[in-house]
């Protein structure tokens, strides 16, 4: 079955409480894995993948700026997101897991495994994590994404019917992206807003270009890695956010399995049932070669 509203804790960080979604609570003797997800995106992106790894608990956090964290103040930026995951961690009595994230998330988590390395066991990278091409002079990295951040909606089927007409979605609408896109909503109704601060999206936005502290970070990760490609961009265009052949070539993490995920776009690679089998196939891998690593020490 899955699990569309996980059980919801708050953790304590700078500025306020992040809202963290607990899947699989259940599952309790095993290390967890900590779901990060990407830019303008929230906790409920995780439910294909959790369903798909049941013996897994998923410890998925709202970014500060996003879901239920929206409010918490301060700036934001990949550096303070990756502190915020050392707090949720140490919140949860977890003193190491393995990553899985998407997007503007698998930045953060290679922040997360070069500052924290005993932290982080295994590292799964969905379409995220390896500097972007700056977007060419006058436009925007975020493009309509950061357009319906600054929009209102009448109603809460308003703000469906505008993700179902969204090119990534009109032939994989589900109860979960529903779910995922209701949860995404504040205020009331008829002045219903994407939860989103515009404000720490873009500064996120701003460090996904290869800063040298970002390179640095990248030559100090040591966990294993996973990239997993999505074909198709945001919109569902052929051209996809990493060209291919990208994650073979500098900058890259030492040692970094890729993989080509059939199918997808860098949505549904996530939030649609085929994409999210293969990425728990491979977050499923990637523990296990940790664990390999772990004994050979031991």
């Amino acid at each position: 079955m899955i699990e569309l509203g996980p059980p919801r804790v708050n953790v304590a960080v700078p500025g306020g409480d992040l809202a963290v979604g607990i899947y699989n609570a259940s599952v309790v003797e095993c290390v967890p894995v900590l779901a990060v997800h990407g830019i303008t995106a929230n906790h409920r992106c995780w439910p294909l993948v959790a369903e798909a790894l049941p013996d897994a608990r998923i410890i998925a956090p709202d970014l500060r700026g996003r879901g239920g964290s929206s409010a918490v103040e301060g700036p934001a930026g990949l550096r303070r997101h990756a502190d915020d995951l050392v707090a949720v961690l140490d919140a949860l009595d977890a003193p190491a897991a393995h990553v899985v994230a998407h997007s503007m998330g698998a930045f953060v988590a290679v922040l997360l495994a070069a500052g924290h390395p005993e932290r982080v066991l295994s590292l799964t990278l969905i379409d995220g994590g390896l500097p972007l091409d700056p977007p060419a002079a006058g436009t925007s990295v975020l493009g309509p994404a950061g357009d319906r951040l600054s929009m209102t909606f009448a109603s809460v089927d308003d703000y469906r019917d505008f993700w179902r007409r969204h090119p990534a979605f009109a032939e994989h609408w589900s109860p979960t992206v529903e779910g995922y896109v209701d949860y995404d909503l504040l205020g009331t109704a008829p002045h219903l807003r994407p939860s989103g601060v515009l404000a720490s999206v873009e500064t996120d936005a701003s460090e996904l270009f290869g800063p040298a502290w970002y390179l640095e970070a990248m030559q100090a990760v040591d966990a294993p890695a996973v990239f997993l490609r999505a074909p198709r961009g945001l919109l569902d265009e052929p051209r996809a956010l990493y060209a291919p052949g990208r994650a073979d070539a500098e900058p890259r993490l030492r040692g970094m399995r890729v993989v080509e995920v059939d199918d997808v776009n860098h949505y549904t690679i996530v939030l649609a049932r085929e994409g999210a089998s293969a990425v728990a196939a491979e977050v499923r891998r990637t523990m296990q070669s940790a664990h390999t690593i772990t004994e050979g020490i031991a």
